[in-house]
């Protein structure tokens, strides 16, 4: 199985969201939809901006606890260093 680390966000330079799941496409759509109750639906976070992959789900969460504690402009660096444009990359994946 494999695990994934994400970053969700607004807009460029938007609000951010860090999260984990072993299904990427069922959790985005989630948070499109605004399934996902809470920051992300309130805030209105749902393009996904940055993805990591891993085998287990340990270093994911460690991951996504790593980058959370990662001051924004941080953050922003590794989102920009894969998709400068801050396009959607789920728009863009073989699902």
């Amino acid at each position: 199985m494999t695990y994934f680390t994400y970053i969700v966000a607004s807009r460029k330079h938007g609000t951010l969201y860090v999260g984990v799941t072993n299904n990427l496409a069922r959790r985005i759509y989630e948070h499109k939809e605004g399934l996902a109750e809470g920051f992300t639906k309130r805030y209105g976070v749902n393009r996904l901006v940055y993805v990591e992959t891993f085998p287990t789900v340990r270093q994911a969460i460690q991951r996504e606890k790593s980058l959370k504690k990662w001051p924004r402009v941080w953050k922003i660096r590794q989102i920009e260093k894969l998709n400068p444009e801050w396009r959607d990359l789920y728009e863009e994946m073989n699902w």
